[in-house]
């Protein structure tokens, strides 16, 4: 009976991974704060994020599949180079900052459950992380990774070891009781730049053309006739890999509500805070499920933002790159993966509080989407970039109205 399942888990790639990685234990902060702030009232914004998310995901995946190149040499053969230039300069600060905070979040996690030295398994961590993109074949690698995505069930386990009051749940997500404060709007563009964020849009269309590369596959636009089974692989993958990621948020923000919020605790600024603040109230198989599930998706995350940053990195310099290659053929594109990696860790060690940081990466994240999204869109609608694969009437419509909800809440933050 299980022979289906998993034959169709094993058919999903890209969009799986990237939806995951999406949750990462900067995510899991973000979401934890919404939660312990807010309670249930900010449940609808994964709702709403979720087709949107589909979307502008669904448009990255469809560039690389069609075009056979990321998401950065697409942007760098239509747009001006300074374009290009300030794109992946925001994206390579914003993922140092994140691989920061992912990391110190998974350090603390661990010294949570089994003691020890915060800053050593920060190291370890990180060491892992790298050592597994570098000596690993792709498909190893990325048969991993989809594993991993399983490591995101603690969190919807974690709900029913304790009390939700799911009448709430639904209230918070149908008809939310909030003051439109500079500060509710603050948090809202967190939960929309750490879940919309530029850097999946980098890898998921990245990972497309490894996966077609890795099976000798031709593009779309040199091979046509493949493109209605392709597109409709990738739409399912997408909405199983982006439905996965915002339910999993979802409930990550009920756990938070119903524990924290519901004892006054409304002040989280880590991942790991929040795991420690769950003990006392939830019990100690709660309190474990949440440590664990913070280091298991780190392990997820830190590859996809240090590889997502490689990738845009290297195809801006025209370097060769791709997680098929070996050390020695793309020596520069594993340097971006080493040191994006290691600048994180780095931070850990300086004055630079990376946690303080995180929430407001999520802000940044939040606002450099928008011109981002923009350039994909118009990439998308393009014939001359996607020839007779250019996005179709609801796609445009969708990934637009993401776009346009992406700065009205920025505009909206900055205004109030």
């Amino acid at each position: 009976m299980l022979k289906l399942p998993l034959q169709v888990f094993r058919q999903l790639g890209p969009g799986l991974i990237t939806g995951a990685a999406d949750d990462d234990p900067s995510g899991i902060a973000t979401y934890s704060q919404a939660g312990a702030q807010f309670g249930y009232q900010l449940g609808w914004t994964v709702v709403l994020t979720f087709p949107l998310m589909v979307a502008i995901q669904i448009v990255s995946a469809r560039m690389g599949r069609v075009t056979g190149c990321g998401l950065a040499t697409n942007i760098g053969q239509n747009f001006p180079r300074p374009v290009l230039y300030a794109i992946v300069l925001m994206l390579l600060g914003a993922n140092t900052i994140n691989v920061a905070a992912d990391i110190a979040a998974m350090g603390e996690a661990l010294r949570l459950v089994v003691g020890g030295p915060a800053h050593v398994y920060a190291i370890l961590f990180g060491g892992v992380c790298l050592l597994l993109q570098v000596l690993l074949s792709y498909r190893t690698y990325v048969h991993y990774l989809r594993w991993l995505t399983l490591g995101l069930l603690a969190y919807v386990a974690v709900a029913f070891t304790i009390h939700v009051p799911w009448h709430e749940v639904l209230l918070g997500i149908v008809w939310p009781k909030l003051a439109l404060t500079a500060e509710t709007l603050t948090v809202v563009v967190a939960i929309f730049g750490t879940t919309i964020s530029p850097y999946l849009f980098f890898w998921q269309a990245a990972q497309e053309v490894e996966e077609a590369r890795a099976h000798a596959r031709a593009t779309l636009r040199e091979a046509p006739h493949h493109g209605r089974q392709e597109l409709r692989r990738i739409k399912v993958d997408t909405y199983v890999g982006m439905g996965f990621s915002n339910l999993v948020a979802l409930f990550i923000i009920i756990t938070t509500a119903a524990t924290l919020h519901a004892s006054g605790i409304t002040d989280i600024q880590t991942s790991a805070q929040a795991a420690e603040a769950l003990r006392p109230l939830a019990g100690d198989f709660a309190f474990e499920l949440f440590s664990i599930g913070i280091i298991g998706t780190g392990l997820l995350a830190v590859p996809v933002l240090a590889g997502s940053a490689a990738y845009a990195v290297a195809e801006t310099f025209l370097w060769n790159h791709g997680l098929h290659l070996k050390l020695s053929e793309a020596r520069q594109f594993y340097g971006i993966v080493a040191l994006a990696t290691f600048g994180g860790v780095a931070l850990n060690f300086t004055a630079i509080d990376p946690i303080k940081a995180l929430f407001w990466t999520a802000v940044v994240n939040g606002v450099i989407a928008v011109p981002i999204m923009a350039v994909m869109m118009l990439l998308v609608s393009d014939p001359h970039v996607m020839g007779s694969f250019i996005a179709r009437r609801r796609l445009k419509v969708l990934g637009w109205v993401a776009t346009a909800i992406m700065a009205a809440a920025v505009v909206g933050m900055m205004a109030v």
